[in-house]
Parts: structure tokens; C-alpha cells; sequence
């Protein structure tokens, strides 16, 4: 073969293998959007079933009672059914546990509270916790702004917190106080507030804030609290007596009830919050059509009416807000339960 055939077969050998390659290529990339294309479409016309919200605590309490006012109006406008399923236990972590292992699809979510950050503190200092809140989830917004309300029985001769500690310092008898379980938010602060403010008392932990408030309204405990809409007909009532809240404002339900930081233990100050989650791995449209659907759900004006009842605020809060408010409490309560040895059971 002459230097010129030779150049010529080589250039047909080149352009073959070329075209074989743009085939090669193109039929790579037509497989890959036929396998894209699913997804793509189920994400875009999500949802197309009924999705399961897990509250981590028994049925009949705040968050249950805002999970489900909230999901309602999200599945009337989104048509399809939010289901909320009760499932408690370890203060909250069982519920977290099951939507941390769920698949990260849109349709298994968790509405948790303020309990997030201690009791996942908490297990994770005994080497029990099996997820990790900034990890294993993806918040999408706060549903409401629900503060913590500090109570007394009216046997007690204390007007505020104040007065509260000012007696337990000196009281010769043993003063008792309750929390919805060990490492609940409630615990953290009765251990928190006989730490610093150096005063004795003993915890008598239960199993939710509804028996922790029927033993606070018999009396056989003096102190206790929960989210301020457990006990807020009875803080009207006059059945118990409200001594402060821990959010840094007032509430506008108890507008006459001063703050922990304006009776001079602004230590104990801490957001209380009811939130969605979502599994980590949870595809960004999803969570953006999830937190625009919340935002529109809490601005309705029944669901406000609803919440404000209760003395709860709407939320609606961006994801990096909700974000920024885990991690600082996180970063807050967690040295304090190393410190006291706070413990899930």
C-alpha cells in the first residue's frame, strides 16, 4: 500500500471510531435521562400519596394539637392526605429515630419541639443516640413559637420565680418538682435552676406533660412546667400559678408574667419551638414546596386564631433561621447536661 493509501485508511479508522463515540456518548445520555426522568417527575408532582408526619410524644399534647392544624391545612391545599402518627417514648427519640432511618423521599417527616435539643444531647452523652439532629435531618420551618411556662401550686406562697427561689433556699421542707421525663426540657431547667441558683429540690419525672400537670394541680408536686398551652387555662384559672416563661419575651396569652431574663435568670432562657423535619437526603424541591406550603399554612388566619388560643405564635421561619436557632441551643444545653449527668431512660 503507497504513503497515501496508508493516510487514507488511517483517516477512515478515525472518523469510525469518532461516530462510534458521539453513539456511544449519546446513547449514555439518553439512558441517563430515562433513569432521571422518574425521579424528576415524581419530585415535580409530589406529592402523589398520603405522607406520614410522626410526633414523637402521646397524642392530645401541644405538638400533637399543632402538628395536626397545621398538616390539615397543608393536605387541603396540597390534596393529599398528612397523616400524624403518635409515636413516643425516650423523650422523643424513638419518633426521631424511625424518620432518621426513613427514606428520604418527602413522605415521612417529623414535628418535633424544643425536647429535640436535650434529649439527643442527653443520649448522646450516655453513647445511646443512633442520629444526630444536624446530621441525620434537614430542617424545613418552625410551625410555632410555643414558650416554656414555669408553675407553681397555689400553696406555694411565691408570686414569680423569684419569690420560688427565694423560698426553696430556706424552706425546711422537701419541695418537688415535675418534668414530662429525664432530659426533657423541663428537667434540664430543674437542674439547672438548683445548680446556679443553688437551691434543693427533687425531680419526680413522668411520662408526659398531662400527668405531670394533674400532679402539680393535686399539689403532690410544687413545681413544674411544659410548653405554656399544656397549663394555660389552668395559669387563668388561677388552679396554678405562672412564675415565668423562658423565651425572651413575655407571651402575649400571659402578657402580666415576666421573663426568666427580667427576674434575673436570663440562664435559663430558651426558645421554645414546634418544628418539620425532614430525613437528610430529602431532594431541595421537596423541602422548598414543604416550606412554602407551612409558611402559607400557619399565615392562615383560622390556623392563627387556632395557635393564638393556645399561646402559641405562628412561625413559618426560613430553613437557615431554623437552623441557626438547633444549633445555638444545641451548642448551649449540651455542656450543661454533660455537666449535670442528665440521662434519658
Amino acid at each position: 500500500m503507497t504513503q497515501e493509501g496508508a493516510t487514507v485508511v488511517r483517516s477512515l479508522h478515525r472518523r469510525k471510531f469518532n461516530a462510534s463515540f458521539l453513539l456511544s456518548g449519546f446513547a449514555g445520555l439518553a439512558l441517563a435521562l430515562t433513569m432521571t426522568a422518574p425521579a424528576a417527575f415524581a419530585q415535580a408532582n409530589y406529592p402523589t400519596r398520603s405522607v406520614r408526619v410522626v410526633v414523637p410524644f402521646p397524642a392530645g399534647g401541644t405538638t400533637d394539637m399543632l402538628a395536626r392544624l397545621i398538616t390539615q391545612k397543608m393536605g387541603e391545599s396540597m390534596g393529599q392526605t398528612f397523616v400524624v402518627e403518635n409515636v413516643g417514648g425516650a423523650g422523643g427519640s424513638i419518633g426521631a429515630e424511625q424518620i432518621a432511618r426513613a427514606a428520604p423521599d418527602g413522605y415521612s417527616l417529623l414535628f418535633h419541639n424544643l425536647t429535640f435539643s436535650t434529649t439527643t444531647s442527653s443520649l448522646q452523652y450516655a453513647g445511646r443516640s443512633r442520629h444526630d439532629i444536624e446530621k441525620d435531618f434537614v430542617p424545613i420551618s418552625v410551625g410555632a413559637y410555643v414558650p416554656m411556662l414555669l408553675l407553681a401550686h397555689p400553696s406555694v406562697p411565691a408570686k414569680d420565680l423569684k419569690e420560688f427561689v427565694a423560698l426553696a433556699r430556706t424552706s425546711k421542707d422537701p419541695l418537688f418538682y415535675g418534668s414530662t421525663g429525664p432530659g426533657s426540657v423541663m428537667n434540664f431547667t430543674g437542674e439547672l435552676l438548683k445548680r446556679d441558683a443553688q437551691i434543693k429540690m427533687d425531680h419526680v419525672p413522668f411520662r408526659g406533660a398531662a400527668p405531670m400537670v394533674q400532679e402539680l394541680l393535686s399539689g403532690r408536686i410544687q413545681f413544674g412546667g411544659d410548653q405554656l398551652s399544656t397549663s394555660l387555662q389552668h395559669a387563668k384559672s388561677g388552679a396554678l400559678r405562672p412564675l415565668a416563661v423562658l423565651s425572651s419575651t413575655r407571651s402575649p396569652a400571659l402578657p402580666d408574667i415576666q421573663t426568666v431574663r427580667e427576674q434575673g435568670f436570663a440562664f435559663l432562657e430558651l426558645q421554645g419551638w414546634n418544628g418539620f423535619f425532614a430525613p437528610a437526603g430529602t431532594p431541595d424541591a421537596i423541602v422548598q414546596r414543604l416550606h412554602k406550603e407551612i409558611v402559607t399554612a400557619v399565615k392562615n388566619p383560622d390556623v392563627r386564631a387556632k395557635m393564638e388560643m393556645v399561646g402559641a405564635e405562628p412561625g413559618g421561619s426560613t430553613q437557615d433561621e431554623m437552623r441557626k436557632m438547633l444549633k445555638e441551643q444545641i451548642s448551649r444545653v449540651k455542656p450543661v447536661i454533660e455537666d449535670l449527668k442528665l440521662i434519658v431512660q
